[in-house]
């Protein structure tokens, strides 16, 4: 980042002497970070989380899900905010919808 504040204050070095350089070369760096900041972090973020949304909204019986403390299950029912999944033969479990992490596809 500092190669950035370097060659802009150095394009806009005053010619005269004891003259004060823009004020607008301080916020360079400043704005160079927000925008990696935002490239690196905050967009693959959002865009895990608009496909983890997508993946519970179309959560169907027979698939098979992982659930965020690592049950392995089928799901058996769907609802607005949890997923009844059957874990063993005559046992099922209600979950909440957000706790599942990832789902496998019946063939």
């Amino acid at each position: 980042m500092s190669f950035l504040a370097t060659g802009f204050l150095a394009f806009a070095t005053p010619t005269q002497p004891g003259a004060q350089p823009p004020a607008w070369t301080s916020f360079v760096p400043i704005v160079a970070m927000v925008v990696v900041f935002y490239f690196l972090l905050l967009r693959p973020m959002q865009k895990r989380q608009k496909d983890h949304a997508r993946m519970l909204e179309t959560l169907k019986p027979g698939d098979r899900v992982v659930c965020a403390g690592g049950l392995h299950a089928t799901v058996v029912g769907v609802t607005d905010a949890t997923v009844q999944v059957k874990i063993a033969d005559q046992v099922r479990v209600d979950v909440e919808k957000s706790s599942v992490t990832t789902v496998k596809r019946a063939d």
